[in-house]
């Protein structure tokens, strides 16, 4: 296939897992994905043409395995743009996202985040446009919104409500009284 028509092909439908009982990421290789309206075209090795990926209303805990599961499953997994892990019962954001810089919208509704240091981790994917987070018990903090966005400047939407230029100037005000610079120390030369 020339590479026109592999770029076509990645951008077909998600690879659909949702509603298959899975406890563990491996469980995905032993899964058909579920059949949408547009077929999802594989590659001559089996791997499927997909950039996006979801899994969610499944029974994950954690995603330990992912990158490599993700390798045995797409055709250029490093082109993943799109991640939902929506209601499952995941605790962390595990780091092992941010591996992925093409990500533009992960989906983390109805899981158990608690931390803010877990959307931290978050920082490093530029490309990130779209974020959910909410159903999560850290969705009942104070200063949710504002912290979120201040992370993230970059969202375009939060909890699918768009970023507004007041949320933006709220997040902004947030950070400047909440968040202190780190203190760089100085070495002297000798």
């Amino acid at each position: 296939m020339n590479r026109s028509g592999l770029s076509d092909a990645l951008s077909g439908p998600p690879v659909d897992f949702t509603f298959k009982c899975i406890n563990s990421v491996e469980d995905i290789l032993l899964k058909e994905p579920r059949p949408g309206p547009r077929a999802i075209k594989c590659s001559e090795d089996g791997k499927l043409m997909s950039q996006a990926l979801n899994l969610s209303y499944n029974t994950l805990t954690d995603i330990r395995g992912f990158r490599e599961v993700v390798n045995k499953l797409l055709v250029e997994p490093n082109k993943l743009s799109w991640i939902d892990l929506s209601f499952n019962n995941l605790s962390a954001i595990d780091s092992v996202l941010t591996g992925y810089c093409n990500l533009s919208i992960l989906n983390l509704h109805g899981n158990s985040i608690r931390q803010f240091s877990q959307v931290d981790k978050l920082a490093a994917l530029p490309n990130l446009k779209r974020l959910t987070l909410h159903g999560n018990p850290i969705d009942e903090e104070q200063s949710y919104r504002s912290y979120v966005l201040s992370v993230l400047p970059q969202l375009k939407s939060l909890d699918f409500c768009a970023v507004s230029k007041q949320d933006r100037v709220t997040a902004n005000t947030w950070r400047r009284m909440n968040i202190r610079p780190r203190r760089v120390r100085r070495v002297e030369n000798k």
